[in-house]
């Protein structure tokens, strides 16, 4: 399955849609900006609750929270100084570590698990500048990885110093 994400949807509106392919609105995220922390939810099309995207304000590393259902479904992080092995990995609940590999200047990057890609997210798919595509393998985890591409995503915007979109 291959969902459409806009690159900078947060950056003028406070919410945004991410679509299927075939233009059906899978998910919306709405932002909301708490005092200590940064909060992304994800809402279905029907209205509900899918997950939510926890920055916290004051960390050492970059790390991201993805929350459903009120428990930690997966740590998302971003390495702060990086000589050797991954920029970006998940840690799930169910004890997997994902990897997230690739070339991420042009939104063309891989999450792996154990030398598999669950996914593949590119912009080259999309005539859009502002927007790229996340190829699903794992329908199982389909969620859960366009979670990550949009962890990835402004992460790569706070990295660039983009005050609009970033946790």
């Amino acid at each position: 399955m291959r969902y459409l994400v806009r690159d900078r949807m947060l950056a003028f509106h406070e919410e945004a849609w991410i679509e299927t392919e075939h233009r059906e609105k899978v998910f919306k995220v709405n932002r909301k900006l708490l005092r200590l922390r940064r909060t992304f939810t994800f809402v279905d099309a029907q209205g509900n609750h899918v997950a939510s995207i926890v920055k916290k304000a004051l960390t050492f590393h970059h790390t991201i929270l993805i929350m459903r259902d009120g428990q930690l479904e997966a740590r998302f992080s971003k390495r702060t100084f990086k000589i050797f092995g991954d920029r970006f990995k998940a840690s799930l609940r169910d004890g997997r570590r994902l990897r997230i590999v690739g070339n991420f200047w042009d939104r063309e990057f891989d999450i792996q698990h154990d030398g598999n890609t669950l996914a593949h997210i590119s912009r080259r798919w999309f005539s859009i500048r502002d927007a790229y595509a996340v190829d699903v393998m794992s329908e199982r985890d389909a969620t859960l990885l366009v979670i990550l591409a949009v962890c990835v995503d402004h992460t790569l915007q706070d990295m660039k110093g983009d005050k609009l979109t970033n946790f």
